[in-house]
């Protein structure tokens, strides 16, 4: 939602499908393919893959973006996790501006509870 809304105020076009994976480009961002690849190693649970694609980001990066990286992963998993444990609710005027947004990225389907 928030990038779909930015991007109508400042006038970039961002590639939503560098987030849902129909895109694997990294969203010409430096080192975006590894970053992407660590974060749903990650939010995929699997430890190995993990440990493979933190290795990529150090060699390519630094240990200071892997640092990063994984600081904006957790805060990112946090808040997502604060919101749904006190039941906050969608606003309607979000609701329905990111009825397409939602759907292109697969976030109505996503299991609750």
């Amino acid at each position: 939602m928030r990038l779909s809304l930015s991007g109508e105020h400042t006038g970039d076009d961002y590639n939503l499908d560098v987030v849902t994976g129909a895109d694997n480009s990294g969203g010409n961002i430096p080192g975006g393919r590894v970053l992407n690849n660590f974060a749903e190693a990650v939010m995929a649970r699997d430890n190995q893959q993990t440990e493979v694609e933190r290795n990529k980001i150090i060699e390519l990066l630094g240990g200071a973006a892997m640092a990063d990286a994984s600081a904006i992963i957790a805060a990112f998993n946090l808040v997502a996790r604060v919101a749904d444990a006190t039941g906050l609710p969608l606003e309607d005027y979000k609701e329905e501006a990111s009825v397409e947004l939602r759907s292109r990225l697969g976030l109505n389907s996503l299991v609750t509870g």
